[in-house]
């Protein structure tokens, strides 16, 4: 069992303490990834009218050159030279040189290659046949984390008091960990990932499929397909609702039906036991890129951009899988600016949504049953429902 000293330690040294880049080598030689961790394996219940679904990172890499933050420095890239290409570019331009994928085909008005429109989940198992999901295991002594990846071509920022989408990028690397006793062999954590934060849940407190009680649930959100328990609205980084994803019941996405499997350790990473064997080699040493998956920003004067005091409308795409903090003890990937002590709370009962679209039963809920006028009344007395809010948060 994970205790308390194990998730606590890390913060305290993580205070003091800079982070270490891994010196990075792809070894070919193939391991063996327990049968136990596609058994508990989260499924992602997707948006019921999300226009940006998963897709295939081959596919995707194909309609990209290499660039340097001033130009394009490739022709137009395949995943398996991916990595050969970025330090071919390094050579010429300097180690320290940010890379950047350029797109080469028009991505404004949503074509196939973006919306990866045909990858819907089939009804009877999940699986989506276009769109691996990544696997990444992850032995850190007394557990083991399995890191699974989802990867979108395209991420559809939020709208702020109505105006946006802003934060809108190309490529769009999201995940969850699960963290495994390997004494028990049994999960104890998820975590999920939200907005370059997210939210960690004691494994037996979330939901699970009906048909496969091992299997936990998470919900993809609209467009920004950040990670929840629970369907409805959900406020984040700016408080008073300014700033909301919205989830619902939509497609179920298996992730463990169609995914490719390695294995790292800080420095090694290697090809495992995925579902489709070969695979992993095929596509070489893709993971070691560390470079931008999506275009550098656009610059201000571009026709396409805006601005907004809250973020532009168009920004740099994310680093890759490797580059997520994948050695941490504390089941975080990192704080948030507020969050001055490192903490990452492990929660024992889901966050609600907020507003008329949650799920379950709850103080907003209740206060918009109350019939007039003395709705008007309560409202008073909570606040506007701000009481609501603030209780809710301290239950979850």
């Amino acid at each position: 069992m994970i205790s308390f000293g194990n998730l606590l330690i890390p913060w305290v040294v993580g205070l003091f303490s800079s982070r270490i880049e891994p010196q990075l080598v792809y070894n070919p030689s193939p391991t063996v990834i327990p049968d136990y961790i596609a058994k508990y394996a989260p499924v992602v219940q997707l948006y019921s009218e999300e226009v940006y679904l998963p897709g295939d990172i081959e596919e995707f890499v194909g309609h990209f050159r290499l660039a340097t933050e001033q130009a394009n420095v490739t022709d137009r890239l395949t995943l398996g030279t991916l990595n050969s290409l970025a330090k071919d570019t390094r050579a010429v331009y300097g180690e320290n040189t940010k890379l950047y994928m350029s797109a080469q085909d028009n991505w404004e008005h949503d074509p196939k290659w973006v919306t990866a429109a045909d990858n819907v989940p089939r009804p009877s198992s999940g699986k989506l046949a276009n769109a691996p999901a990544v696997l990444i295991t992850v032995d850190k002594g007394d557990f083991i984390d399995a890191f699974w990846f989802y990867f979108y071509p395209f991420n559809l920022g939020p709208f702020v008091m109505g105006a946006g989408p802003y934060g809108n990028h190309l490529g769009d690397w999201e995940h969850s960990l699960v963290r495994f006793s390997k004494e028990t062999k049994k999960p104890e954590i998820v975590w999920m990932s939200a907005h370059g934060g997210g939210t960690a849940y004691w494994f037996e407190t979330l939901e699970k499929l009906d048909v496969d009680p091992n299997r936990p649930v998470i919900l993809a959100a609209r467009g920004t397909h950040a990670h929840y328990v629970t369907g409805g609205q959900h406020s984040h980084d700016i408080p008073w609702s300014v700033l909301c994803d919205f989830t619902d019941r939509g497609d179920i996405w298996d992730p463990a039906a169609n995914y490719m499997a390695y294995t790292f350790d800080g420095t090694e990473v290697r090809p495992a036991n995925g579902t489709a064997p070969g695979r992993e080699s095929t596509h070489k040493d893709w993971l070691l890129f560390d470079g931008y998956w999506g275009d550098k920003k656009l610059d201000p004067d571009d026709p396409r951009q805006a601005w907004s005091i809250w973020e532009y409308r168009m920004i740099d795409g994310p680093q890759g899988p490797l580059f997520k903090n994948l050695m941490r003890t504390n089941p975080c990937q990192r704080s948030k600016w507020w969050n001055v002590f490192h903490s990452c709370r492990v929660r024992n009962r889901v966050t609600p949504g907020e507003g008329l679209e949650q799920e379950s039963p709850s103080c907003p809920m209740i206060l918009e049953r109350i019939p007039k006028p003395f709705d008007y009344i309560f409202s008073w007395v909570l606040w506007r429902g701000w009481f609501c809010f603030w209780l809710d948060r301290l239950l979850a």
